[in-house]
């Protein structure tokens, strides 16, 4: 058995941003032309008129004042709202290709690897652009890497169960060194035009590279141990899968997108979510005492914090607990991996942190880690 290790990791920036100001005035222009349009309805009482958003009420609600996005122009189009992304042909690299290399290619240079080392790709994410072939065998191709790849979809999770499963194999000496990526273009599959929900995702890739401890080249950290667990839930969905496209997307179905029951989600994922990092660490034989982070899924500042206070029976010192919300937005399984690569550099050799990402299913997975 080998000791699996993280050794690079490397983030996919979009150059264009949205800020809550520009989102806002493009949404309220958006209900304004929506409410005008149906105000005999509106009269008659038979459909509610569509509410203005606010900066504030998305700052209080989420923690988010930006995000980054694949395509700006589209989504702040008030007669369209959602992006403009070109369809490529067979002979071009995939959207989430591309960024995936990008990302890759990151995680590769700080690791110091070449990637025809690499003999694993694994791409969990929460979309897939396309049923097959798999994202993961393009992002090889496009790489140069050996060995195999394959997707992964465990929604928001999809990151950490993708590091369980490249450290597995790692461990048992099936590959020696696997990239886990994480493209997640999250501006597609949300619902611009629901205030409840129009504020939450940006886009980005993350990728984290796995190999053996005794193998690393430099900085690295130790992968402990490795948790995750499912329940299922209707809480969060999106129903758009290719067996309803031909039928029923025509009929313009709310839950063809990102859909949530949030207060429920809230309720419900919180007290499994902590007590699953808890029940991890105490398997481990950690304690509370001994972590110096926490990087968790960036889906809600309130979650996040309500979480951190749990799990270490207080409330987190300024560091402790980064979030990148406020930047990036919920990035789907990205967002765990965004926090820890850019709030890990401060770390000490034996210094000890656990990542952490939730969401649709229920799913909750989390990997604890030792700077080495």
């Amino acid at each position: 058995m080998y000791q699996p290790a993280i050794t690079g990791h490397g983030v996919f920036t979009p150059e264009q941003i949205i800020t809550n100001d520009e989102l806002v005035e493009a949404f309220n222009a958006y209900a304004d032309l929506w409410n005008a349009d149906h105000a005999p309805q509106i009269e008659a009482g038979e459909v509610e008129p569509i509410g203005h958003s606010s900066s504030e009420f998305i700052l209080s609600a989420s923690g988010i004042e930006n995000r980054y996005v694949l395509d700006k122009d589209g989504v702040l189009d008030p007669t369209r709202m959602f992006p403009r992304l070109r369809a490529r042909s067979d002979d071009e690299p995939g959207q989430m290709a591309e960024m995936a290399l990008d990302a890759c290619t990151k995680a590769l240079t700080m690791a110091g690897r070449d990637a025809s080392e690499v003999d694993l790709v694994i791409c969990a994410a929460s979309n897939h652009e396309r049923a097959y072939p798999a994202i993961a065998v393009e992002i090889q191709n496009l790489l140069g890497a050996g060995g195999f790849a394959f997707d992964m979809n465990v929604a928001c999770s999809s990151a950490t169960f993708g590091i369980q499963a490249a450290a597995d194999m790692v461990r048992s000496g099936s590959v020696r060194c696997a990239i886990v990526v994480n493209p997640e273009i999250c501006s597609a599959h949300l619902e611009w035009r629901d205030r409840d929900c129009h504020f939450i995702f940006g886009d980005v890739a993350t990728a984290v590279v796995i190999e053996r401890d005794a193998d690393a080249k430099g900085d690295h950290f130790k992968i402990c141990g490795t948790s995750c667990a499912t329940k299922f839930s209707n809480n969060i969905r999106n129903n758009n899968g290719f067996l309803r496209r031909t039928r029923d997307q025509m009929e313009d179905r709310r839950d063809m997108q990102f859909m949530q029951n949030g207060r429920k989600v809230f309720k419900e994922v919180l007290p499994m979510v902590s007590a699953h990092i808890l029940s991890h660490m105490q398997a481990e034989g950690w304690q509370a005492d001994d972590l110096k982070r926490l990087w968790l899924h960036q889906a809600n500042k309130t979650m996040n914090d309500f979480i951190g206070k749990k799990v270490l029976g207080r409330v987190p010192e300024p560091g402790e607990q980064p979030n990148i919300l406020q930047d990036y937005a919920n990035t789907s399984s990205a967002g765990s991996i965004i926090a820890f690569s850019k709030y890990s550099h401060d770390l000490q050799k034996g210094d000890k942190g656990v990542i952490c990402s939730f969401g649709a299913g229920y799913s909750v997975g989390s990997v604890l880690i030792e700077k080495a």
